[in-house]
């Protein structure tokens, strides 16, 4: 999903005042397709926002309304090495997102499909969009991804139905199963995901951050998803996974 005519980054980051980061997936013409330097770029701003004590809570969104992200892009020509290294970063941004001391925003508009819905899903709070479609697409494609943090968002019943049948679900439904806290329109996605993180970071920083890791830590989602990340490497490393052969 490469485009020759695509901006030498494939994000964007930017602090407010009121201490809301916001990153943008901005690979319109590839539906934000996620490429190694969308992931490089990802893990770049996210340690940027880690280190800025200015930076309160971060929302992760994109440039077109009409998807965060259609997920791993496909069409990256990549040797089975370079697999192994993308998985490699995929590991780490989710975990990176998941254990981010601060917290986090999705915008959920349109496709928010595979590694887009990973990146949703890892963050603490989640806006849908009236046009969301939600996939993980992992059963399909052959690769263990989601248990980790799905399960914890919406328990193991609805996790099961989510992951084995890869089917895809709309605002409705991923509002009732706890997917997304709130539902806005299409376009107005973005608006509302920022206003929901300026509404957090009015708070004291000390005792969200507080609250954030009491959680975690009876939760243990941080470990799940670091386990759930070396078992998908080791698979891609092991089993020689094309990631050309797109899901059905």
């Amino acid at each position: 999903m490469s485009d020759a005519t695509e901006p030498q980054n494939v994000t964007t980051y930017e602090v407010a005042e009121d201490g809301v980061a916001l990153i943008r997936l901005d690979r319109p013409r590839a539906r934000n397709a996620i490429n190694t330097q969308m992931l490089s770029e990802l893990l770049e701003h996210l340690a940027v926002a880690r280190g800025d004590d200015a930076v309160r809570v971060l929302v992760f969104s994109s440039t077109d309304h009409m998807g965060l992200s259609a997920g791993a892009d496909v069409r990256e020509e990549l040797d089975h090495d370079g697999h192994v290294r993308r998985m490699q970063q995929f590991s780490d941004l989710y975990d990176a997102i998941v254990a981010f001391s601060k917290p986090t925003v999705a915008a959920c508009h349109g496709d928010v499909v595979g590694g887009g819905a990973e990146i949703a899903i890892a963050c603490d709070l989640r806006v849908g969009g009236s046009n969301l479609r939600m996939r993980f697409p992992g059963a399909a494609l052959g690769i263990p991804v989601g248990p980790a943090r799905l399960v914890t968002l919406c328990g193991l019943a609805a996790a099961k139905y989510l992951l084995l049948t890869s089917r895809t679900i709309g605002p409705d439904e991923a509002l009732r199963l706890n997917l997304v806290n709130r539902v806005a329109p299409a376009a107005a996605t973005e608006e509302s995901a920022l206003a929901l993180a300026a509404s957090v970071a009015a708070h004291p920083p000390e005792s969200v951050a507080r609250l954030k890791r009491m959680l975690h830590e009876w939760d243990d989602i941080e470990g799940r998803s670091a386990t759930e990340g070396v078992g998908q490497v080791e698979h891609v490393r092991g089993s020689g996974f094309d990631y050309t052969k797109p899901a059905e």
